[in-house]
């Protein structure tokens, strides 16, 4: 079996390279490394990938990984069949990559904005992040960004899709890196990424991933609601924290939002002149060919940044007016840099201090955690800013299931209906969504009463 598969990955690596050679022949040389990297990596990994059934009738799988393998082509079955996500050759192969991370993205913000620095492809259009198979390249591009003056997050990524443009291939494989996940955790995972392959629209990195995050929330509690109770109970127990922590970061994130617009949004005179000359967008003629070259970094957050909506005992917020402020200085009026940068800091050293409160409360109850300690230590506005891009729409999307009768095909239709509109449009649209959505402690109550087809889906 393995003797005949190699002249078909053989094939396969000499197809898809001359596809990349001959859709990068008018790219620069910088580009075409980078491309050279990317598809590098990808063929790698695809090389790695063995059918699932293979391994399971392999007598080398360890118990473990049987099991764990036999629980994704269960959810990989639930996806398309309950969720009418894509029925496709994605996730019914595996490959054990014996690293951490498949990919290392780079995504970077100025000193005084939340607004992230876009790169632009051939494949995926504009995205907010630069992903790379080798983290020491993923560092090197960090350490660069950072010398002329951006905040930088480098940051591992368990998964990623190439948005159903590589099926004819195989499709995107199941990893060593997220197998090991919790039930429900990965369940979310196979549910994001194949939402991606759902929808996808161009240059609108926060449409994508609030409408894939969606889709992971609504369809993890539609799957668990199948599953035993002591499968729900660990799933919840999991994401206890997640939920108070995220409330953290969303309270954080809307005080320094609310402190850099009386700055009057101008970035570091660094970071705008990295903008002005590395944000252009590349040639885009031949964008979303089947290549792997900036495969969408999905679910790139989920094990640095968890979290759901809400707290069982939130602190209270912080906003940028609870800082001291300087003498005949208005609450809401604009500030100098000095000024707006010394609150930052001090609207930081808030964060961390909230968030040992937290783990003191965590450790109180019996459940101390210290998961989510590295995300704290290195927290900027490129981090920040990445958790507005995986979460900014999400309401608005569940509001959008709700309002399709919790129909998940009328759902797909109408987000692809969406998809279609100009930019202004959709994100109005997605603004009355999100303004008419209930809060979350309604909301969720609300979803679970969804009735499809005469039986409740959560």
């Amino acid at each position: 079996m393995r003797h005949l598969r190699r002249p078909l990955a053989r094939f396969r690596r000499v197809l898809l390279g001359a596809l990349v050679l001959a859709a990068l022949a008018a790219t620069g040389c910088q580009s075409l490394g980078y491309y050279a990297q990317s598809v590098n990596g990808h063929l790698t990994l695809m090389n790695a990938a063995r059918p699932v059934n293979d391994w399971l009738q392999d007598e080398r799988t360890p118990p473990d990984l049987q099991a764990r393998l036999q629980l994704a082509q269960q959810l990989r079955g639930f996806a398309s069949q309950a969720l009418h996500l894509p029925d496709n050759a994605s996730y019914r192969r595996y490959a054990d990559l014996r690293r951490r991370a498949v990919v290392w993205n780079v995504a970077a913000a100025p000193p005084d904005s939340l607004t992230l620095k876009s790169w632009c492809f051939m494949v995926v259009g504009c995205v907010s992040y630069r992903g790379y198979f080798d983290e020491a390249e993923a560092q090197a591009l960090g350490r660069q960004l950072a010398q002329q003056g951006w905040e930088v997050d480098v940051y591992p990524v368990p998964a990623y899709s190439t948005l159903g443009w590589l099926n004819w291939l195989g499709g995107d494989p199941l990893l060593s890196t997220f197998i090991v996940y919790g039930e429900g955790d990965l369940a979310g995972l196979l549910f994001h990424e194949l939402a991606h392959q759902q929808v996808y629209v161009d240059h609108d990195s926060a449409f994508n991933e609030s409408y894939a995050t969606a889709v992971e929330r609504l369809g993890v509690r539609q799957w668990l609601a199948t599953r035993p109770a002591e499968v729900r109970e660990a799933h919840a127990r999991g994401q206890r924290h997640r939920r108070e922590f995220r409330a953290l970061q969303q309270r954080t994130r809307e005080a320094l939002a609310a402190l850099y617009a009386r700055g009057g949004g101008a970035p570091h005179a660094a970071a705008a002149s990295a903008a002005e000359r590395g944000a252009g967008p590349e040639p885009d003629a031949s964008r979303r060919q089947a290549t792997a070259s900036q495969a969408s970094a999905l679910g790139a957050n989920r094990t640095n940044e968890s979290g759901l909506a809400g707290a069982d005992r939130p602190a209270p917020p912080l906003t940028a007016g609870d800082l001291n402020q300087a003498p005949g200085e208005g609450e809401n009026g604009p500030l100098d840099r000095a000024a707006l940068l010394a609150r930052k800091t001090q609207l930081m050293q808030d964060f961390a201090a909230q968030y040992r409160a937290l783990q003191t409360d965590w450790a109180a109850r019996g459940e101390p955690d210290a998961r989510h300690d590295r995300w704290v230590a290195k927290a900027n506005n490129a981090s920040f800013g990445l958790q507005s891009v995986y979460q900014g729409w999400v309401p608005a999307f569940e509001a959008l299931f709700e309002g399709q009768g919790c129909d998940w095909p009328r759902f797909h239709a109408a987000v692809a209906e969406l998809a279609r509109q100009p930019r202004p449009a959709r994100d109005a649209a997605l603004s009355r969504l999100a303004e008419g959505a209930a809060p979350a402690a309604v909301r969720q109550p609300a979803l679970a009463a969804c009735r499809v087809f005469g039986s409740s889906v959560f």
